[in-house]
């Protein structure tokens, strides 16, 4: 049974992700949820906290979604994991991606917000480090960052251009440079 504070977050995803930043208020949220008026505002108070919600729950899905590319059994799994990792955001999570890049428009003047993603964001280069050592990379640090940049930008050009370019050259290409 879901609760009544994830389905306030969901429907605020949804919001934020195919209405933009102005449709995330309390009331909408309330509303699109199918939630008792105020129900959003007892567990959000504030706007940033709303914010920093959303952030939250958007990391714990891409999180989940990830998981196989932090367990590859070599570089060629790692690479087809990290593809369909972004044509699952970009295709069967679209909602929930566009609306992770509007939280990162909207930090870029929010450091509360800016701190959320960061977190986030900090999360998956600890869980991408180790995988990269595994296959060999010299400095995974380094690696994980260049891959995670390469993917950040693969994903916002296919949701805010549609772009359905074929991401796998752009990755081997990358990766291969990181396990250099």
């Amino acid at each position: 049974m879901t609760s009544l504070r994830d389905r306030a977050l969901d429907a605020a995803v949804e919001l934020l992700g195919t209405q933009g930043l102005k449709a995330l208020t309390h009331r909408r949220i309330d509303q699109h949820a199918q939630l008792p008026e105020g129900s959003t505002s007892n567990y959000f108070r504030t706007r940033d906290a709303l914010l920093n919600g959303v952030a939250g729950a958007i990391v714990e899905q891409e999180m989940a979604a990830a998981g196989p590319a932090f367990a590859p059994k070599s570089a060629d799994e790692f690479l087809d994991a990290l593809v369909a990792l972004v044509d699952r955001v970009t295709r069967d999570q679209r909602t929930e991606t566009t609306a992770r890049l509007v939280l990162f428009m909207e930090a870029s003047h929010d450091p509360s917000l800016r701190g959320a993603l960061w977190h986030g964001r900090a999360l998956f280069a600890a869980a991408l480090e180790p995988v990269l050592r595994g296959l060999g990379a010299r400095d995974p640090h380094t690696s994980a960052g260049a891959l995670m940049a390469c993917c950040e930008g693969l994903i916002l050009h296919r949701i805010a251009r549609h772009d359905d370019t074929d991401v796998r050259p752009f990755l081997d290409l990358v990766m291969k440079g990181a396990l250099a």
